[in-house]
């Protein structure tokens, strides 16, 4: 029998967030049709643990336009609703849902609020490795090692404003 991952949501207006947290998931299997059927089973762990979800979505979806990103510690699916229009809930199945369906608050936007932030959700960086951007600022900053012993950015305390270790009093800065 299999288990049942905990899976994430979020949605805009366009397009159905969906993350399964599932650390180092092996033979994974993702499946969307267009009528709004989402299936995924991976297994997991030492004991290669099966693991699945088998759900209908509220509405049709476009499969082509639609994209999986798998990591280390989950697997994020962004899925484009066939129509722009926000659905009351994420599956097609009335009442309480699973209880391993649950609101990814961190990307959750209000329906009246979508327009404030819809300018940050269409930033793609693409292939960019951010690595090997260079953030520094050039040739005036200062290498920790260059640095004059005598040259400190902290000011000195007196040992009698130091605070002791132990000391519960409160400390001014």
């Amino acid at each position: 029998m299999s288990r049942h991952p905990t899976v994430k949501w979020a949605q805009r207006t366009d397009k159905i967030y969906l993350t399964i947290e599932l650390p180092d998931a092996k033979d994974l299997k993702l499946k969307l049709e267009p009528e709004g059927k989402f299936f995924f089973s991976a297994s997991s762990g030492i004991d290669n643990i099966p693991y699945e979800v088998d759900i209908i979505l509220y509405d049709k979806v476009d499969v082509n336009e639609s994209k999986a990103s798998v990591g280390l510690r989950n697997i994020c699916y962004l899925v484009k609703k066939e129509e722009k229009k926000w659905w009351n809930r994420l599956i097609k199945q009335e009442g309480k849902p699973p209880v391993f369906l649950k609101v990814d608050w961190d990307k959750w936007v209000d329906e009246d609020e979508e327009q404030e932030h819809a300018a940050g959700d269409d930033i793609d960086f693409g292939d960019v490795d951010f690595s090997k951007l260079n953030m520094g600022g050039g040739p005036e900053d200062i290498d920790v090692d260059d640095r004059d012993e005598d040259d400190t950015d902290t000011d000195e305390m007196d040992e009698e404003e130091a605070p002791s270790v132990g000391d519960d009093s409160e400390t001014k800065v």
